[in-house]
């Protein structure tokens, strides 16, 4: 079966921390009208620092869609070969053993996609496969692992490499006065990620069975409006209530499965927010700790948009792994409002790390 090797995350060295974002939102935004719930929502998000590419004060400036797209660009080009290439030697194979890169990303453009760069600048094969995703914002992570899954079971000898690149930094609009905008400009973070999923071997989580799932008539609650100035950020107050809709295709999926899904052994979820963990645990029937990576990655990072599922397995490798046959589960969640969701095993395979 294929396996989800250990992932690769770094983020940028520009932080900026908790007081720093409520400072600069009662400065910038004194006379806001509902400043004051804009600054108890983001204090509530639980996120301690956030790490971005530019220098706050360049953060702040808007020069224009052209000017940050092309920041979007260099910043790619020049963070992402690094994650790739720790992520082949973790999954202990060389860019010409992979078959499909599945680039996510849902901050900049790029035609074509940062995938046909990095096939002509990394030494991937001439016939490796591209998949972009650029619009399933912070669930394209599971969708990701889903996809390279479908594809290494059609496939068995193949392996599949996953890209995630977010700059949420540059999707700032200082003209965007609504609390949904403010909020998102106290949680997003930016960071990049990259995971192997190997068709044959490998150490890390042994993919069993995906779905997807999306609530109906949701999909104006999480959305991008795009204008000349780019993208701006659109978040429905509704957004923190979908866990209690969304937790039963989680059960379904594992019941399908045979396993319940209150009583496994690991969980990494996309981690939006700290009311999605907290209804989470409510509605699958588990305890708060089960998702102690999303937390960490939430409290350390912010909401890095498709890295998460990413930044938050690699807290489970980085903490010895688990059990052989320890069983999980890995979830985005994203704009539709949309559900990306998988099932499977811990495999130590002692000849491939």
């Amino acid at each position: 079966m294929a396996t989800l090797c250990r992932p690769t995350v770094c983020v940028p060295e520009h932080v900026i921390t908790m007081e720093q974002t409520l400072d600069l939102a009662r400065s910038v935004h004194a006379d806001h009208p509902q400043l004051d719930l804009a600054l108890r929502l983001i204090r509530n998000t639980g996120v301690a620092k956030r790490h971005i590419v530019r220098p706050i004060e360049e953060t702040l400036k808007h020069p224009g869609f052209e000017s940050r797209n092309a920041v979007y660009e260099a910043e790619a080009k020049a963070r992402v070969p690094a994650v790739v290439r720790e992520a082949l030697e973790d999954a202990q194979l060389r860019a010409q053993d992979i078959d499909m890169i599945i680039y996510v990303s849902c901050t900049g453009f790029m035609m074509p996609s940062l995938t046909a760069w990095l096939i002509n600048t990394m030494g991937f094969r001439t016939d490796t496969r591209q998949l972009p995703i650029a619009q399933l914002g912070c669930a394209a992570g599971g969708a990701a692992v889903n996809r390279a899954h479908d594809f290494c079971t059609a496939y068995p000898d193949a392996n599949a490499l996953i890209v995630s690149c977010e700059f949420c930094s540059l999707c700032y609009q200082p003209s965007d006065l609504e609390v949904g905008n403010l909020l998102s400009n106290g949680l997003f973070g930016d960071g990049v990620g990259a995971a192997v999923v190997r068709g044959k071997g490998g150490t890390g989580m042994e993919l069993h069975r995906n779905s997807s799932y999306i609530i109906p008539q949701t999909e104006d609650w999480i959305m991008y409006d795009v204008k000349e100035t780019g993208f701006h950020f659109k978040l429905d107050r509704r957004v923190p209530g979908t866990m209690e809709p969304l937790a039963p295709s989680l059960k379904d999926l594992a019941k399908t499965h045979g396993w319940d899904a209150a009583a496994l052994d690991f969980y990494i979820i996309h981690a939006g927010g700290p009311r999605i963990l907290d209804d989470l645990s409510k509605y699958l029937g588990v305890a708060p700790e089960a998702f102690r990576f999303s937390r960490a990655t939430l409290t350390e990072y912010g909401n890095i948009a498709s890295a998460v599922v990413l930044d938050a397995l690699r807290r489970l490798f980085d903490e010895n792994g688990t059990a052989d046959a320890a069983r999980g589960l890995l979830a985005g969640f994203g704009p539709g409002i949309t559900a990306e969701i998988s099932l499977g095993s811990w495999t130590s395979d002692r000849g491939t790390g």
